[in-house]
């Protein structure tokens, strides 16, 4: 390692694996499990799925939750910060596919267990990628104990679980409307379905009445799903129908006869406010046949194709049995109209397919009394969610919570612990005695294993040490698009499993959108690789930007935030430097009061470690990261060490130096750990790694108002007298001659930063500056009329840039329409405008 008297910058790329390395070789990241949840911090990490790679979801998340962990290890807690990876059945059941087909065979031609091997292999071969760039992040991870949710011990805890809650009655097989994707032949999660916005074709078909007394007319755009209907509804209070309500329909093509009913769900104003019923092949309609006792037909199977239901189109494709049906009814002459019709359609994220309502028999799971205590926690305050919206979200969902159909069509997951003999059900955590039963074949979704995430990765069902020490664990934060499909089950179950809430806070980080604003997708060209940044500006300079742009639930992706920590890392790594290389040797560390600006310092940082605490404790992680920034690179470097600039580093200035370097680093660590454990290994006195060293608290018998007042007259009369020559042309270096009065025992810091030779008496100033208590009016340096001129023509702009802003937030369709980074940024150059006019 070159010496720090030799290095000019921070260089990231050769200190960040040195220091993981340390980090890692310590244990620090491993906590014994002693002590009680209570008094221990912990963290179960949003188990990536064993297919990713790092994307900026994970950046931000594990930069927010790994600065949580840091900063509860320096209160002196045992912090562990809980890691693993999903099975993610879908995503890794593709990808192995995927491999077989270009290995001319497929999953179907090599056997069940045999696909299963080779599934075991891939994750093997790719399942560590992620683990590894999350190292390069600096993530504090418990790497020694990484879990799965397939390993043996998870599986255990799932079989459990599902045998329990099947014993209650509250797990059960039944014939129900699904997401079924054609493409992996599956169901499907509401995760896993994602809306796209199409235009189709708006059919209006007429339906001839039975009795020959005329017809009605109902609208779709899927008229190959009309040879499933079962009815047509009306609503009830519609005038215009009611006198059909009771009466039949003739079904055309294949001749059968439809009940006319009334149910409320139908729109009045949308098409010609007459609705085809069809429980097989869209949600809404099979919950009014339901409420009807209406029959379920299929004309569409699993395999995407048409059903023997759909007489002579049987075996067409969908596409092709919509043509057909078509050409058909114009034959007949029953299209009365034809429009576009722009609306969204549901497709599968995994296989890019039209996602098919169907009914299907699969294995669902009551929620309505799990539900209850989930609700109960969040309107107590047991469980916070933070920011509060969210809250409202989770009490909405839990309140119309519907069954959860927890099987899935595919061979990698957790198989359903269930066995069939003749008429015989079998459900147990071990394999029924004796022969002829076969298995269930299908596997549970895998949101069913990832709510026990939280205990069963600490060893529950055993009562094992890691579980008493760090359950409950203490913060879970996340995306809040999967809000109800993981959190809330994770609620659910850890009340109804272990008796207590699985964590007392929720935290719903951002989400970072492309600068653009769209969302961030390799596939649209906008994704932004987390792992590039860190290799061109360092991993502290990641965290700090995207904490630092952390501040509203959608926000643009900002590289300026980026470059910024990087500054934030240099500016900390030169001026540490600049102590560490002129403190005089052999001094201790400790805090001096000598002069005004040496208690300005301590009272800031001070009042820097205070903001920083509440902010953390708001998970206010934003404010945190630039509070920071503002501390270190504006009042430590660019103020307090020009301050002292001149001043002998005795053993005095020397120990007090140390002592607010070693602060500084402390309360930086938590969000830019490596810049600050490489300082740390330099700075005399401070022992061990900084990443498990106390952090002290504020200190209220340091906060000094008088000097904070002073040191701010200091600063504004500088920085105007700054202003002043910016604004009059004259060079930062030349030395002006000035009076200044009202700024007792200031005079000396003003002069030297300010660059002025203070003089008494002297011709008139050319410019008097006022400062809060006082005057800085300046003797020479520039024609008094030129020097005003040019100040007017500085105000002139600034009055017209002031304007213009203030227009800008003044129109209602740019605060309502523009993205809030944008007004938001909008604001802060308002606000900067004016101060610097005020300054002129």
């Amino acid at each position: 390692m070159t010496s720090l008297r030799d290095r000019k910058r921070f260089e990231p790329s050769e200190v960040e694996p040195r220091i993981v390395e340390r980090w890692l070789s310590s244990g620090i990241f491993h906590p014994e499990p002693e002590g009680t949840a209570s008094g221990n911090f912990s963290i179960a990490v949003p188990p990536p799925n064993v297919t990713g790679a790092l994307h900026m979801g994970h950046a931000l998340n594990g930069s927010v939750q790994d600065t949580l962990i840091r900063y509860h290890r320096m209160l002196g807690q045992r912090a562990k910060w809980i890691l693993g990876t999903d099975h993610a059945g879908i995503a890794t059941q593709t990808q192995v596919e995927k491999r077989l087909v270009s290995l001319g065979t497929s999953r179907e031609e090599i056997g069940r267990e045999a696909f299963i091997e080779r599934t075991w292999e891939w994750r093997e071969e790719f399942g560590g990628t992620i683990i590894e760039q999350f190292k390069r992040l600096g993530a504090g991870l418990d790497y020694d104990e990484e879990r799965f949710t397939l390993d043996d011990g998870y599986v255990q805890a799932v079989l459990k679980v599902f045998v329990d809650l099947y014993n209650k009655g509250w797990i059960y097989r039944d014939y129900y409307m699904v997401n079924w994707d054609p493409g992996s032949g599956s169901a499907i999660s509401d995760m896993e379905v994602e809306d796209r916005e199409c235009t189709d074709t708006l059919y209006s078909i007429a339906y001839p009445l039975a009795d020959g007394g005329g017809e009605v007319v109902v609208a779709t755009v899927r008229p190959e799903t009309m040879l499933a209907d079962v009815a047509v509804a009306v609503h009830p209070d519609d005038d215009r129908y009611k006198h059909l309500v009771g009466k039949e329909v003739v079904l055309p093509i294949v001749g059968r006869h439809l009940p006319v009913i009334a149910d409320e769900y139908v729109k009045t104003d949308f098409g010609t406010g007459c609705l085809k019923i069809t429980p097989g092949h869209d949600p809404n309609d099979f919950e009014i046949g339901r409420r009807h006792k209406l029959p379920e037909i299929s004309a569409i199977g699993e395999d995407g194709r048409m059903t023997h239901a759909a007489a002579h189109f049987e075996g067409m494709s969908v596409a092709e049995a919509q043509e057909h049906v078509v050409n058909e009814l114009e034959r007949l002459g029953l299209i009365r109209a034809r429009e576009p019709y722009t609306h969204t359609v549901p497709y599968s994220h995994r296989s890019g397919e039209r996602i098919e309502p169907l009914i299907s028999l699969q294995w669902f799971m009551r929620m309505d009394e799990l539900a209850k205590p989930a609700m109960e926690v969040v309107r107590e305050g047991r469980l916070r969610i933070h920011p509060e919206s969210q809250s409202r979200r989770y009490l909405e969902w839990l309140e119309n919570i519907r069954p959860w159909c927890i099987s899935r069509q595919l061979w990698w997951g957790h198989q359903i612990p269930v066995w069939y003999r003749g008429e015989e059900t079998y459900c147990g955590v071990q394999p029924p005695e004796g022969e002829g039963w076969e298995r269930d074949p299908d596997v549970l979704d895998t949101w069913f294993s990832s709510a026990l995430w939280p205990f069963a990765t600490l060893g529950w069902p055993q009562d094992t040490p890691e579980l008493r020490s760090f359950y409950p664990t203490d913060v879970l934060s996340t995306a809040r698009d999967i809000l109800f499909l993981w959190v809330a089950r994770m609620v659910m179950m850890g009340i109804e499993f272990t008796g207590e809430i699985p964590f007392s806070d929720v935290y719903c980080h951002s989400v970072i959108q492309a600068p653009d604003g769209r969302r961030m997708s390799k596939s649209l060209g906008t994704g932004i690789d987390p792992i590039d940044l860190i290799d061109q500006y360092g991993a502290d300079a990641t965290r700090f930007g995207l904490l630092a742009m952390s501040s509203t639930q959608d926000v643009r992706f900002s590289e300026e935030k980026i470059a910024q920590g990087s500054a934030l890392a240099n500016k900390l790594f030169n001026a540490t430097r600049f102590v560490l290389l002129n403190v005089a040797p052999g001094s201790d560390a400790g805090p001096s009061t000598a002069t005004v600006e040496d208690r300005w310092i301590l009272s800031r940082l001070q009042a820097a470690k205070a903001d920083f605490d509440a902010r953390i404790a708001d998970f206010d992680f934003a404010k945190a990261a630039l509070g920071l920034y503002d501390f270190v690179y504006g009042e430590l470097c660019d103020w307090y060490l020009e301050l002292i600039k001149g001043r002998e580093f005795d053993a005095e200035l020397s120990g007090h130096l140390l002592h607010v370097v070693q602060e500084t680093l402390a309360l930086a660590h938590p969000i830019i750990p490596f810049v600050t454990e490489e300082l740390w290994q330099n700075v005399p006195g401070a022992d061990g790694l900084l990443a498990e060293a106390r952090r002290t608290a504020p200190d209220e018998a340091l906060r000094d108002p008088d000097a904070e007042d002073a040191i701010d007259r200091v600063i504004v009369a500088v920085q105007n007298v700054r202003s002043w020559r910016d604004a009059s042309g004259v060079r930062p270096g030349d030395v002006l001659e000035a009076r200044v009065e009202g700024l007792e025992g200031l005079v000396p810091l003003i002069s030297r930063m300010a660059r002025l030779q203070v003089v008494e008496g002297g011709a008139e100033p050319v410019a008097t500056i006022p400062v809060l208590g006082g005057q800085v009016e300046l003797l020479t340096g520039v024609d008094p009329e030129e020097a005003a001129r040019k100040v007017e023509a500085e105000r002139k702009r600034l009055e017209s840039e002031i304007r213009r802003a203030e227009g800008k937030l003044g129109n209602e369709g740019f605060v309502a329409k523009a993205p809030e980074a944008v007004v938001a940024a909008e604001r802060e150059k308002l606000e900067r405008l004016r101060a610097e006019l005020e300054a002129l």
